[in-house]
């Protein structure tokens, strides 16, 4: 069974290139569909299993095929699929793709879901986007007992690794960057206006983490007001008001507010350059801060080149969120040393599991051998031969069949070759009670020189 982990994150291409890149959720079923159809028409791949997690910072995928040599075929034949589905030229998309085949693919999916590898060490976020994305890979009917046996263990690590570590200590959450961003042009965010756009678990996160700042009014902007308003409920206290509005009337209301901070699933962005322009002039060109954590973006990249307008997007939160590196270091050495000892185990599972099929195969030819010797000796019985001479024919015959093919294969054999049957085959031929094998004898058995 050959693993492989294709994608692109935060560490290999600025969001630019990421959103180009990311998956609508609300197709991710048809892409596995896809993906594995495509995958099943690569001649040597069978019964190809496959997950796609897309993130604001990563989109990956993970490949399962049950053929010993398709670790270069799946590698092209992912990429090719990956950079024709987003309708990208192969050659934009090469030079910020990595490839990890086998146990660096097992390595890097546990260091994701414990947050090694996340933008912001240690988070938790990743973990769920992570379980999400195994969820819709089974309900999508692509999973299949490989990559449901990784992530599985994928989950168990990251379990293990935050219960024995201190991974999220010391770290700065994308929704407190947020904060602290905006606080750079506002200096107290409590005298200003800030509205959310979206309703999911990011923009919850910020709301929680601004609403402790107690701004003047908040507000929530989503496609559904029923979301939207139960997310302004939650938030909603004594000290601060918040609403809710649908996001079709963003254009008459965008210039009430100081802060926008957004994160949609939208694929194309829903704030363009005309709807700031005129909120800005209504506003008498005060200035705006607006945070963009979608990927794909929810603004257009023009916007930051306005006057009085701050716009920041998931890279610049980015270099905020390094801070506390040195305090995380124990933790993550910690965290690393655990995460490659259970690599090991894993592959070792897995090649366990690559001796099946032999197994299979080894079993069902010594059933046909058994047959045969049973047949015969059931006839020699029915003509009333000595039962006595039919069991010992019955041994001496199964016997035979036995050894003739390790015997032959010795005798047959030079060099390095023989070299490696010879210590080989008393392991093979230990006696079911452990206390006797052939190397017991100190000899080796007789062979013809070639």
């Amino acid at each position: 069974m050959k693993l492989l982990t294709l994608g692109i994150n935060h560490h290999t291409a600025p969001v630019a290139i990421r959103e180009k890149v990311a998956f609508d959720p609300e197709y991710l079923q048809d892409a596995l569909h896809d993906l594995r159809q495509h995958l099943a028409g690569v001649s040597s791949i069978a019964l190809p299993e496959t997950t796609i997690l897309s993130t604001c910072n990563r989109t990956e995928v993970y490949c399962a095929a049950n053929d010993p040599d398709s670790e270069s075929i799946l590698h092209t034949a992912t990429f090719d699929w990956l950079a024709k589905s987003q309708q990208l030229a192969p050659s934009s998309l090469e030079p910020h793709i990595y490839s990890l085949p086998q146990s660096d693919a097992v390595r890097h999916a546990f260091r994701v879901a414990c947050g090694l590898d996340s933008m912001v060490i240690g988070e938790t976020q990743i973990l769920g986007q992570m379980k999400d994305a195994v969820r819709t890979a089974n309900d999508a009917g692509v999973l299949g007992t490989y990559l449901n046996q990784l992530f599985q263990k994928t989950f168990a690590v990251a379990k293990e690794v935050r219960g024995s570590t201190e991974i999220g200590a010391h770290s700065i959450s994308m929704a407190a960057a947020s904060v602290r961003l905006a606080e750079r042009i506002f200096e107290r965010i409590s005298e200003q206006r800030v509205l959310f756009i979206g309703a999911g678990d990011m923009i919850t996160l910020c709301a929680t983490h601004f609403v402790a700042r107690k701004p003047k009014s908040t507000a929530i902007a989503n496609r559904t007001i029923e979301r939207g308003q139960e997310l302004a409920d939650s938030i909603s206290s004594q000290d601060v008001e918040a609403e809710s509005f649908k996001l079709s009337d963003l254009p008459n209301r965008l210039h009430e507010f100081d802060i926008i901070v957004s994160s949609t699933a939208s694929s194309l962005p829903i704030i363009g350059l005309g709807m700031v322009e005129s909120a800005l002039k209504q506003r008498r060109h005060k200035p705006m801060v607006m945070i963009d954590l979608a990927v794909p973006r929810d603004f257009e990249p023009e916007i930051s080149r306005l006057n009085d307008i701050y716009l920041y997007t998931v890279d610049d939160l980015g270099v905020m969120i390094q801070t506390g590196a040195s305090l995380r270091q124990a933790a993550v050495s910690q965290a690393e040393a655990i995460i490659e000892d259970r690599v090991g185990n894993f592959m070792h599972w897995l090649h366990g599991r690559n001796a099946v099929p032999l197994i299979q195969d080894i079993q069902q030819q010594g059933e046909r051998l058994r047959q045969i010797e049973l047949e015969r000796a059931m006839k020699r019985l029915m003509r009333g031969d000595d039962p006595h001479e039919v069991l010992n024919a019955l041994a001496q015959g199964l016997t035979n069949k036995f050894l003739h093919g390790s015997l032959h294969a010795l005798q047959h054999s030079n060099g390095a070759e023989r070299d490696a049957l010879i210590k080989i085959l008393p392991k093979l031929f230990t006696s079911h009670s452990g206390n006797q094998s052939v190397a017991d004898h100190q000899q080796t058995p007789k062979h013809e020189d070639n």
